[in-house]
């Protein structure tokens, strides 16, 4: 049976070795003991979401704090071919939900997209607002799927921002049900950052598509089905996930 997994702050566990002493205290700690029961003499594992994983011994478990003790201690090197999912803004959640199922398959980075015809519309506060949710839904994600690393995730952009941030890529694809490259056919490099566009619920406009194609992303299909924004994305970077070597 796996051991129960809390975060840390990002980098708490920076220098920290065995045998040293850690404290977790805030919402975490608060989920172990009221929620997990987490209890003194118990084994849990500490990460703080940048690569490194402390596996400890519980000394105590208070209310809103857990004392803790360094038995051994696991440092994971960032992948050289990074994944990230542009995921256009979509109604009924299915945003959230291929936020959270890319984050269980592995992805590096999650960038959401104020696409054309997205629905749900990130307006004045509710940018913030929503960017922190997403950040939330890929942290509790992490946290699930024990991942050592939590995605990162970049502001909210338009289209003319979204094809600029394209452009950096090593790699850019836009998945659409009318491309002629099959996904399967596609040489990813060895290194670097392949991004993957998602469309929203009514699909990516011809003038849109136009825009980021323009920008260096290259158009590709799954198969013959015609997927759900939620799904598209999460089963396109498990394929890449198997064929780039990550589940090996």
């Amino acid at each position: 049976m796996t051991l129960p997994r809390f975060f840390a702050e990002e980098g708490a566990l920076t220098g920290v070795v065995p045998d040293a002493a850690l404290v977790l205290g805030g919402d975490e700690a608060r989920h172990a003991v009221a929620v997990r029961r987490i209890r003194a003499g118990e084994t849990v594992e500490i990460a703080d979401g940048s690569g490194t994983v402390a596996r400890c011994e519980v000394t105590a478990a208070v209310k809103e704090r857990l004392d803790l003790r360094v038995g051994s201690v696991q440092r994971f090197e960032a992948p050289a071919l990074r994944f990230g999912l542009v995921q256009a803004l979509a109604k009924g959640g299915r945003d959230e939900q291929a936020v959270e199922t890319a984050t269980e398959v592995g992805i590096d980075l999650v960038l959401p997209w104020q696409a054309a015809r997205s629905v749900s519309r990130w307006e004045g506060p509710k940018i913030a607002k929503n960017e922190k949710r997403w950040a939330t839904i890929a942290r509790e994600a992490a946290k699930q799927s024990r991942r050592p690393r939590i995605p990162a995730l970049e502001p909210l952009r338009g289209t003319a921002d979204l094809a600029r941030r394209l452009a950096e890529a090593d790699l850019a694809m836009v998945l659409h049900e009318d491309a002629e490259t099959p996904l399967v056919e596609v040489k990813l490099p060895d290194a670097g950052e392949v991004l993957l566009v998602v469309g929203p619920e009514g699909g990516i406009g011809e003038q849109e598509l136009a825009v980021l194609t323009d920008a260096g992303a290259m158009p590709v299909r799954l198969g013959p089905e015609v997927l759900r924004t939620s799904s598209a994305g999460p089963v396109a970077l498990g394929y890449l996930a198997a064929v780039s070597g990550r589940w090996a």
